[in-house]
């Protein structure tokens, strides 16, 4: 156990707190000017019942760490509508999680409601993060307000039916090309050898989300060198949708839906089925992330226990037509962890509640909150795997998972790995991890990641599906090239061009 942290109120030295109500002071804060018995946090929690104070995992973890939490669970469905109430209220905790750069939140930071933490984290082993990319586009505007609660980085794949693959006798395609003859090819070259027409290749559902949204067309757009969303071009940052690849790109997802190797019902299709056409052997190529391969492996398993190892395969990013690879990441991030200046007034409170949160992030207690407890929730295999006790208490294993949402993995996973159930599952899994691991070489991150523009914190969502729409539109064969260009240039001229200036104005700046 470590030596207690003691968070105390050095007198005179309270730096100046903007806050949106009252002062804090909630039931262990070091505003009472004595020792803190505990650090206040408040996080979301995705299951069905919150963890009850005092449960096994809280209790481990206070042991490791040496201070008692007091967490403030609030359902995750809620969950920003309670941020809002505890910001504007006097109970406000040391500690806590941001689930994104909402215009609230940044609109609080910039007026000096949360600690800045740039030039603090590196200060401390386990919050010096070994992704720079995903904490600079994690900040606002350069500043980091939040300690990333890391995700994986690279997810991108397409997801290929191995079994008609070996019918038609062709390989996993590894470039746009193979990936469009083998689309062809499974349209029409009878894959399943029924000697019906009756299969297709790609299966794209409706996309709700607007340009930069991780859509297949998104993912196919960066493939081609169009970067993600935005991307440096002649020295300046620009939308993707104005450079030349974005259009040769779209040129590309229009010959496949010209051709019919793309579901005929791509701009209707409820992404909630996007499985089925897969499972049903209707369709044979998803272009999503590596883990609806593990879902439909397991899908199958429950449908064909004999034979559910020979219908899934997985790509990962795929090189464009320049020869190039160019990996379409997620943001690598799902919010943040902000400490409020409401409750934590001065830089010594401050550098103790990050040795905490240091503490917690240790690959001692990343285990306790990522797999649980061990002999209870997991064993331990051979290969350093968890290996899940199936009959531990079900809300000991939701526990967990609300703890997991405390952990921020900055410097990389530090839990222990799952094993899978079965040996192909286990190939699948590591399969997928050293795909992740040599994409992340050639990730082609969104340059403007970490700029607010204020024209697109007001406009943006509606701007962008001007050119989400349009492509739709285009790829369908509803307009024209010259009428897609023109729905670009009104995306411009209704507040894109102000937000071209403010993004580069900002970038000028760091």
């Amino acid at each position: 156990m470590h030596t207690p942290t003691r968070l105390t109120l050095i007198a005179g030295t309270a730096v100046a707190a903007v806050t949106l109500a009252g002062c804090g002071g909630s039931s262990g804060s070091a505003n009472a000017g004595g020792e803190i018995e505990s650090l206040t946090i408040q996080a979301p929690y995705l299951v069905t019942n919150a963890p009850q104070d005092g449960n096994e995992i809280e209790t481990a973890v206070e042991e490791e760490i040496g201070v008692d939490l007091d967490i403030n669970w609030a359902p995750n469905s809620s969950y920003e509508d309670r941020t809002n109430i505890t910001l504007a209220g006097d109970d406000v905790p040391h500690v806590m999680v941001i689930q994104g750069k909402t215009p609230g939140f940044v609109k609080n930071a910039q007026a000096g409601a949360f600690w800045d933490l740039t030039d603090y984290l590196g200060d401390y082993e386990n919050l010096d993060t070994t992704f720079p990319e995903v904490q600079e586009s994690s900040s606002v505007n350069g500043q980091v307000f939040g300690i990333f609660r890391q995700r994986d980085l690279m997810r991108a794949t397409a997801i290929v039916r191995k079994d008609w693959l070996e019918n038609l006798g062709l390989e996993m395609p590894e470039t746009t090309d193979d990936l469009a003859e083998v689309a062809r090819a499974f349209t029409e070259d009878d894959p399943d050898g029924n000697g019906a027409d009756d299969t297709y290749g790609l299966i794209i559902p409706q996309w709700p989300g607007a340009i930069g949204s991780n859509s297949p067309y998104d993912v196919i757009e960066t493939w081609f060198g169009a970067g993600n969303k935005w991307t440096e071009l002649g020295g300046e940052l620009v939308p993707n949708f104005t450079t030349d690849e974005w259009f040769d790109a779209v040129e590309y997802e229009k010959a496949l839906v010209d051709g019919g190797y793309v579901n005929a019902d791509y701009a209707t299709f409820d992404s909630a089925s996007w499985n089925e056409p897969f499972l049903n052997g209707e369709g044979g190529i998803i272009i999503d992330v590596h883990s609806r391969a593990q879902q439909l492996i397991g899908l199958l398993k429950e449908s064909d226990p004999e034979g559910y190892d020979q219908y899934v395969d997985v790509s990962g990013n795929l090189t464009g037509p320049d020869g190039e690879l160019y990996a379409h990441p997620t943001d690598g991030y799902s919010g943040f962890l902000a400490i409020p200046k409401a409750q934590v007034q001065t830089e010594e409170q401050l550098r103790q509640v990050l040795e905490i949160l240091n503490d917690m992030n240790s690959p001692e207690v990343a285990r306790l909150m990522n797999n649980g407890i061990e002999g209870v929730t997991y064993e331990t295999n051979d290969e350093g795997l968890a290996v899940a006790i199936d009959d531990a208490p079900t809300q000991l294993k939701d526990d967990v998972m609300s703890f997991a949402q405390l952990g921020t993995n900055v410097t990389g996973f530090q839990g222990l790995r799952p094993a899978q159930p079965t040996e192909y599952e286990q190939e699948m899994y590591d399969k997928r991890l050293a795909i992740e691991e040599a994409d992340t070489e050639f990730a082609v991150f969104n340059e403007a990641a970490a700029f607010v523009s204020p024209t697109y914190v007001s406009k943006g969502a509606q701007l962008d599906v001007i050119v989400s729409d349009a492509r739709l539109k285009y790829i369908a064969g509803q307009i024209s090239r010259e009428e897609l260009e023109s729905e670009i240039a009104r995306w411009r001229a209704e507040g894109g061009d102000d937000v071209i200036a403010e993004i580069n104005d900002l970038a000028g700046d760091q």
